[in-house]
């Protein structure tokens, strides 16, 4: 087994520039470095994420997310700052004001300007 002190989601994107603008100021990200190729955020106290500049591909499952205390006052937040969540109508992703229950946890799931899909989840 690996020794590892945190995990690292790397996330593919076409422009840095503009993810920088959308991890950092709209999601709202704390920006620790960057260099000409990729860019690195802390999310929270013990995790960090990295948005690593490519040509672009396609994912179809969610990439990271986000575990949070307040996932409709977060909701609320990243919608007024213009992300636009993802809503289901059947399926056990069914979402009430973009959340969908979970088991016993609640989730909401959004697209970075690159179309890759991230989540919001309140246990």
């Amino acid at each position: 087994m690996i020794t590892a002190t945190m995990v690292v989601a790397t996330i593919p994107v076409t422009d840095l520039e503009r993810s920088k603008q959308f991890y950092g100021e709209t999601v709202g990200l704390t920006f620790l470095w960057e260099n000409p190729f990729s860019a690195r955020y802390r999310c929270g106290t013990g995790s960090e994420i990295s948005i690593f500049k490519r040509p672009p591909v396609t994912t179809e499952h969610t990439l990271a997310h986000f575990e949070v205390d307040d996932i409709e006052a977060d909701v609320k937040t990243l919608e007024a700052a213009g992300v636009e969540f993802l809503d289901y109508t059947e399926g056990p992703l069914t979402t009430t004001g973009h959340i969908a229950q979970l088991g016993p946890a609640r989730g909401a799931r959004f697209h970075d300007p690159d179309g890759n899909t991230l989540g919001i989840r309140q246990a």
